[in-house]
């Protein structure tokens, strides 16, 4: 029998790598709960058209990165290729429509279809907040302001870039549209496959591809900034004069555009030169029409998305997994007096573990191995007088002592 393995693109989290995916969770739950951002969890499968009416025909998560399926009823599901479709699902389902604002922070994994290279896996994580029901650009600081609160709490912003750039409302964007296709329309025998497709359907997602010949024609292509109309330029004018106010560095950036059909206004990404051509760790932007795509009333919605996988490979920090007190019996029959004495060290606290077979010399090399500090004794001596044996494994210092004795002791 051959050697069963993953599937292609997703991974086993081990220990020492959980330790890390943990720390960059744990910091955004408690940064957004700060900020009143209260934890949501929503299925990690919806009926497709939750994902496939947003998103737009021509996002690559629709035409070739889904886990789609039809279910025993023969229902139409789809693996959730991104957290702010199925917020907003949940938002309305739950008949929160009269109580505005909502703020709600999410974490968990993801499915797309990619080709898998470090940091973008098949399945992935993610964490991410949304804020829904305020239109003001002060929503869009807000959100932004928590994502850099978070990366600094993470100690990686000294290599964190925040770029941000204007969507503009519906009018601005297809006047820029309109224009943009003009400009492309010279170079279509030199666009890539994927960017001539998007011609016709999504122009401005040509001004995102990573393609080299694309980047060095759309390096000339018109500035969505000359089209913006006044509203739409003075709402990322006030979002600019939100970052500064907060001291928040960031550069503007022409050709950053999201890759779902649903944002518009402000896009802004915080990218890294640390992971090579996986650099974006966090992005987001503000998604007015998406509640209404959904079956829903017009609800304004900003936020982003943090990839766990990208950040946990930034985060400086080494797994230890000492343990405080190791319980060894002289003879397999004593494991049975030592239980209730484990039991009553973890009620108070205490990191134990029973070592269960070997003789005293394979024993203590397994405490050695989980870097044990201490260790209870107990032979047939020990029972005799009511006591334990307890060890400082560092210094090699025994005595005897009661329970009680032990545990004031590990607690000090």
């Amino acid at each position: 029998m051959r050697k069963l393995r993953t599937v292609r693109g997703v991974n086993d989290l081990l220990p020492y790598e959980l330790h890390k995916h943990n720390i960059v969770v744990n910091a955004g739950l408690e940064i957004s709960e700060k900020y009143n951002y209260s934890q949501i969890e929503i299925p990690i499968f919806e009926f497709s058209e939750v994902f496939t009416k947003p998103l737009g025909k021509s996002s690559d998560i629709v035409t070739k990165e889904n886990y789609i399926f039809k279910d025993r009823s023969e229902d139409e599901l789809m693996l959730r290729p991104e957290g702010t479709s199925g917020v907003v699902r949940a938002f309305l389902n739950a008949g929160l429509i009269q109580d505005l604002p909502q703020r709600f922070s999410y974490n968990g994994p993801m499915f797309r279809y990619e080709r898998p290279q470090k940091g973008r896996l098949r399945q992935f994580k993610q964490l991410g907040v949304e804020c829904l029901g305020l239109s003001s650009p002060m929503a869009d600081i807000e959100v932004m302001s928590l994502g850099h609160d978070f990366l600094d709490k993470l100690n990686i912003l000294d290599k964190i870039t925040l770029k941000i750039n204007s969507l503009g409302d519906f009018d601005s964007r297809k006047n820029y549209r309109d224009s943009l296709v003009n400009y492309l329309r010279d170079y279509q025998s030199k666009l890539s496959k994927d960017s001539l497709r998007r011609l016709s359907i999504n122009p401005l997602r040509i001004l995102d591809s990573k393609n080299e010949e694309d980047q060095k024609i759309i390096q000339n292509a018109p500035s969505i900034f000359e089209y913006l109309n006044i509203d739409s330029k003075t709402r990322i004018e006030d979002v600019c004069k939100g970052l500064d106010h907060l001291n928040i560095k960031y550069q503007i950036d022409k050709n950053l555009v999201r890759g779902l059909d649903y944002y518009c206004h402000t896009a802004f990404e915080f990218t890294t030169n640390e992971l090579g051509t996986q650099g974006t760790v966090l992005a987001g932007g503000r998604y007015d029409g998406l509640s209404k795509m959904l079956g829903g009333p017009d609800v304004p919605g900003v936020g982003w998305a943090a990839g766990i996988e990208r950040l946990a490979l930034m985060v400086q920090s080494e797994f230890v997994n000492a343990i405080d007190v190791v319980l060894v019996g002289q003879c397999e029959n004593f494991n049975y007096l030592l239980l209730p004495i484990m039991k009553k060290l973890i009620q108070e606290g205490i990191k134990s573990e029973i070592i269960y077979t070997g003789n005293f010399s394979k024993k203590f090399k397994r405490a050695n191995k989980i870097k044990a500090s201490y260790a209870i004794i107990l032979g047939k001596e020990e029972i005799d007088k009511k006591v334990f044996k307890f060890k400082d494994l560092t210094s090699g210092f025994e005595e005897l002592l009661n329970l009680n004795q032990i545990i004031k002791k590990l607690k000090n």
